[in-house]
C-alpha cells in the first residue's frame, strides 16, 4: 500500500523517494516472512498465494514505473513461486491447507513468470500447454515441512489434469493463529479427480455451531479429526484455541525422517509426538510405479489408546461409497486397508469461506499400546480394479506390502523401518 502510494502522489522529478523506501521495507519484510525453502511463516497454501500475489504486483509496478527492484525482494517471490508451483494440484487449484480455501491462483504464477523469466510458472498454469515443464516432480520444503510427490507434469505419459499428486504436511503449525492440527496429513489427487482432501477451514467464528458445550465448526475444521493423519483416543494433537496457541504451552511437533528415492518407488517417512499423549505416531507414504500410495502409520506408546487414521474423501463420493470388509470403492478411488477395521463416518468439506458439502470419512482404527494401520490408495477408473486385493505383514525389522491387481500381476512393497531397505517388483 505504502508503495502504490507513494507511485500515485509523488512527483518523478522528486525520484519516487516514498516509493523507493517502501520497495526497501517490502524487501526485508519479504526476506523474513518468506523462509529459506520459499514457505511463508503461516505455513498456509492459500495465504501463502495471497502474499505472493502482492509481491510480484510491488515488483511489477516498481518496473512499470523504472525503479529498480531490491534483489532481496526478487529472491523472495523467486523462491515462494517454487512453493505455489508445487503446491499446486493437477486441476490447477490450490489446496485448503491451514486457514484457506481451494483457490485458482494460476494468474500469479502467469505473472511470476513474466516478471521472473520462469517458463515453468507458465507450464502449472497453462496445464502444460506453454512454457517450459519444472525439472522437478518430488519437491521438499524442509523449513515449512512441506513435501510432494507427483507422476509428471504432463510430459511424460499422462495428460497434466490425470497426474498423481500427493502433499505431506511434515512441518510446524505455522506463525499467527491459521495453524490447523494437521500434522503428517496428506491430500492426494489422481485421474483428474480429487481423492483424499483437506476439509479447509469453513468458518474463523469459534462460536459457530456451539450447542451444550459441544465443539463448534471451528474446532472440527481445525482439529485433528478433521484431517487425514491418525487420531489418538480422538484428541487433538495440540490443545485447541481458536487462534494462536496458548503462549508458553507445548505444541505437538512433526519432523521428516527421511525420504529415499528408487526406480518406480519415492518413499516419505515423518514422525509426529504430541503433548497430549504419550503415543509416537510414524507415518511412511510410499508412492508406487508413479501410480498409487501404500500409507503405513505406526503407532507406539507406554500405555493403551484408540488409534484412527481418517481419510476424508471429496463430496463427490456422497451417496456413492461401497464398502465391504478391508475394501471401499468411492468415484475414482479404491481404498484398501489390510491391517486395521475399516468404517465410514460424516464428515464435510468447505471449498470456500462459509460454504461446506456433506463428505465421508474412511476411517482405519486399532487399539492397543502399539498398533500398525495399512491403507493402499489405488486411483481406479471405472471399477476397472474392483478385484484387487492387499496383504501386509509387519515384523520387527519392516513392512512388507502385496497387492494383487487382476491383468496387472502383483506387487510387492518392503521397506525397513529406519528406510535404509525398500524397494518393490512386479510379477505378472
Amino acid at each position: 500500500a505504502l508503495l502504490l502510494v507513494g507511485l500515485a502522489l509523488s512527483e518523478e522529478d522528486t525520484g519516487f523517494a516514498a516509493a523507493r523506501q517502501a520497495l526497501d521495507d517490502l524487501a526485508e519484510n519479504a526476506d523474513t516472512d518468506i523462509w529459506a525453502d520459499g514457505v511463508h511463516r503461516e505455513c498456509s497454501t492459500d495465504y501463502h498465494l495471497i502474499v505472493l500475489r502482492s509481491l510480484l504486483g510491488g515488483i511489477g509496478n516498481a518496473r512499470r514505473f523504472g525503479l529498480p527492484v531490491p534483489p532481496a525482494l526478487l529472491r523472495a517471490a523467486d523462491r515462494a513461486c517454487d512453493f505455489a508451483l508445487h503446491v499446486q494440484r493437477p486441476d490447477g487449484l490450490t489446496p485448503a491447507v491451514s486457514d484457506g480455501d481451494q483457490g485458482d491462483f494460476r494468474a500469479v504464477l502467469v505473472l511470476g513468470s513474466a516478471l521472473l523469466h520462469r517458463p515453468d510458472l507458465r507450464w502449472a498454469a497453462s496445464g502444460g500447454t506453454s512454457g517450459g515443464a519444472p525439472a522437478r516432480r518430488h519437491a521438499d520444503f524442509p523449513v515449512g515441512g512441506y513435501f510432494t510427490q507427483r507422476s509428471g507434469w504432463g510430459d511424460r505419459s499422462r495428460p497434466y489434469g490425470d497426474e498423481r499428486w500427493l502433499l505431506l504436511d511434515a512441518g510446524p503449525l505455522g506463525d499467527g493463529g491459521h495453524g490447523h492440527y494437521d500434522q503428517l496429513s496428506v491430500e492426494i489427487a489422481a485421474g483428474g479427480r480429487l481423492l483424499v482432501v483437506d476439509p479447509g477451514r469453513y468458518t474463523y467464528d469459534a462460536r459457530c455451531g456451539t450447542q451444550d458445550g459441544a465443539p463448534g465448526w471451528r474446532h472440527w475444521f481445525k482439529g485433528t479429526a478433521g484431517h487425514n493423519t491418525v487420531c489418538v483416543d480422538g484428541l487433538d494433537q495440540t490443545p485447541y484455541r481458536p487462534g494462536k496457541p496458548a503462549k508458553g504451552r507445548p505444541t505437538s511437533t512433526a519432523r521428516l525422517l527421511g525420504r529415499r528415492h528408487g526406480p518406480g518407488l519415492d518413499l516419505l517417512r515423518a514422525e509426529v509426538v504430541s503433548p497430549c499423549y504419550d503415543a509416537v505416531h510414524t507415518r511412511t507414504i510410499a508412492f508406487v510405479d508413479d501410480d498409487y500410495w501404500v500409507v503405513h502409520d505406526r503407532l507406539r506408546a507406554l500405555t493403551p489408546h484408540s488409534y484412527a487414521a481418517r481419510w476424508h474423501l471429496s463430496p463427490a463420493a456422497q451417496g456413492a461409497l461401497d464398502l465391504g470388509g478391508d475394501r471401499l470403492s468411492a468415484p475414482g478411488l479404491l481404498l484398501l486397508a489390510p491391517l486395521g477395521e475399516l468404517t465410514v463416518e460424516p464428515g464435510w468439506v468447505s471449498a470456500s469461506y462459509g460454504r461446506k458439502e456433506a463428505a465421508p470419512v474412511a476411517v482405519l482404527s486399532a487399539a492397543g499400546a502399539d498398533a500398525d494401520l495399512v491403507t493402499v490408495l489405488l486411483p481406479d477408473r471405472d471399477g476397472e480394479f474392483a478385484g484387487a486385493r492387499a496383504a501386509a505383514e509387519i515384523t520387527d525389522e519392516g513392512v512388507e506390502v502385496r497387492l494383487h491387481r487382476p491383468g496387472t500381476g502383483l506387487d510387492t512393497i518392503r521397506w525397513t523401518h529406519d528406510g535404509a531397505g525398500f524397494g518393490w517388483g512386479r510379477t505378472c
